[in-house]
């Protein structure tokens, strides 16, 4: 049973103010890994959790502020929009569904992630600078193709960052 829509409508709209699109059935996902074709995505999963509403949240606001970024955002949103977020799930085979959770997709196949372990502990700037380093890595004009030469795991992160193996 999804949460009540008056419980997510502040969190949703943490993100959809800042122009991040919210994504709200299955077909809207698939749509929008679609148009992921020589372009590049942030997906983020929401959550109600506090580390949603402490970090992840507050991160990907403050990343929005780089120079160089994701030619989309997206958010689909853990128990409510059920049909959505299994869908996004599906389309990142082998990684472990947690919320919240950020991936930057390009080409429709993820490059970087943000799983929740990665979240919870550490403030939302250095998360922001996690995904700032990815959007340089894989975004724009003078970015990189594919995850060779961005650190373990294809992630090219802080310090603070633990690894997803």
């Amino acid at each position: 049973m999804p949460y009540p829509e008056p419980l997510v409508a502040p969190m949703r709209a943490e993100l959809s103010a800042v122009g991040v699109n919210e994504l709200r059935t299955a077909e809207e996902v698939d749509q929008a890994f679609e148009a992921t074709a020589g372009k590049t995505m942030l997906l983020v999963v929401n959550s109600v959790c506090g580390c949603a509403a402490g970090m992840a949240r507050p991160a990907v606001r403050m990343s929005m502020q780089s120079s160089v970024l994701p030619d989309m955002f997206t958010t689909v949103f853990a128990g409510q929009d059920i049909e959505a977020t299994a869908r996004a799930r599906e389309h990142m085979v082998g990684i472990p569904p947690s919320s919240p959770f950020m991936a930057l997709i390009q080409d429709g196949e993820p490059v970087f992630v943000v799983e929740r372990r990665h979240i919870e502990g550490r403030s939302a700037s250095a998360i922001a600078t996690d995904l700032v380093n990815a959007y340089n890595h894989f975004c724009g004009d003078d970015a990189s193709n594919g995850a060779s030469d961005a650190g373990e795991g294809g992630n090219q992160a802080s310090e603070t960052y633990r690894s997803i193996l």
